[in-house]
């Protein structure tokens, strides 16, 4: 059976119906729409054919039918209008922003935060350094009798550094051998690369300095490790609650108790080839309790080798056209703010218009 022009029209609007009124979609109500000029029998046997092709789906309480999930997909990858942001909303994204991103170190926690705010949906946010750190300097500090500061300087210029008291006394000079041996050994490294191996040759080369090898060796493991960890953050999972799909407890629960950290950390795996803004519809989700819900996910440059990612949680009746165009609003500001922080001015909003 062909999916004719008709029919992606008909869809269009079931779709478009069900996101607004949560309802099986009848054909009477379709033939009412204004720019519907087919009457109402063409309209229900179109309707009949797209149950049968899959696209719609007849709940057993109700001769109207709603979107299955390949009929959110066809809607999300051809059918759906473009939704302009109003300046309103732009004004209110960009005064959030504005106003509470002031602090990087609470980038992931406000990041969904704002997003859910704006959507009014559970939001996720991730923040994760692209590739693996590697230290491109180390340095030994002298700071006071029987201690020092190790210093090391990691790609794009982030320094990080922890006070070590010395387990054995050493000169001036054997502290210098000791951090060049460190800056011929143990540079340009990735995390994997700290191996035991590596930790006897650099101690044989340290002379009288080799009882520090292991305590520097494990914070620069440590640093490594959490500089390319990925941070991240749920916010306003209890929004679900207010919405049609989720008056179930049971499920409720299920799903909101599928929506943390833990269960979503693939997430940003999932978008690190991605272009633009990823939609997985039912099915499609990294979680069983999610296949009935939608995830809509898309990233932005932080800068000095970081990547953030902002997306919702919401029933596959979500509004991808408004929930896309507010996200892809969110990351376009964000990556123009992050790369010229004391220049930012974000895009100015165009009046919301009829497609």
């Amino acid at each position: 059976m062909e999916l004719t022009e008709r029919k992606k029209k008909v869809l269009r609007s079931v779709v478009d119906l069900y996101i607004r009124t949560a309802e099986p979609v009848g054909s009477k109500a379709i033939t009412a729409l204004p720019d519907m000029k087919y009457s109402s029998a063409t309209i229900r046997n179109e309707m009949a054919d797209l149950t049968a092709m899959g696209y719609l789906e007849q709940p057993h309480t109700s001769a109207g039918r709603i979107p299955s999930a390949s009929g959110y997909r066809l809607y999300v990858d051809e059918l759906m209008m473009d939704y302009r942001l109003s300046i309103d909303e732009t004004k209110s994204i960009n005064t959030a922003i504005e106003e509470k991103m002031q602090r990087v170190d609470k980038l992931v926690e406000k990041m969904a935060k704002l997003v859910s705010q704006a959507t009014n949906l559970p939001a996720i946010s991730a923040a994760s350094r692209s590739g693996s750190a590697r230290v491109q300097h180390f340095e030994l500090v002298q700071s006071g009798k029987g201690s020092i500061i190790l210093v090391l300087m990691l790609e794009g210029d982030q320094v990080v550094n922890k006070l070590i008291k010395l387990p054995v006394s050493l000169t001036e000079m054997e502290l210098k051998l000791l951090s060049a041996v460190l800056n011929a050994s143990m540079t340009d490294l990735s995390l994997e690369d700290f191996t035991a191996e590596l930790m006897e040759k650099v101690m044989r080369s340290a002379g009288a300095a080799a009882p520090l090898v292991p305590v520097i060796l494990d914070f620069t493991q440590e640093t490594l490790k959490n500089h390319g960890s990925t941070n991240m953050a749920v916010f306003g999972q209890s929004r679900l609650l207010g919405l049609p799909e989720y008056q179930d407890v049971n499920k409720a629960q299920r799903v909101m108790a599928s929506i943390d950290e833990d269960a979503l950390s693939n997430l940003p795996a999932v978008m690190q080839n991605a272009n633009g803004t990823k939609v997985l519809v039912g099915p499609e989700n990294v979680a069983d309790e999610l296949k009935d819900s939608s995830v809509v996910m898309t990233k932005f440059d932080i800068g000095d080798g970081m990547q953030g990612m902002i997306g919702v949680v919401g029933p596959t009746r979500m509004d991808y056209a408004q929930v896309t165009a507010r996200l892809s609003y969110f990351a376009e500001s964000l990556s123009k703010m992050f790369a010229k922080p004391e220049q930012a001015h974000l895009p100015e909003g165009t009046e919301e218009t009829n497609e």
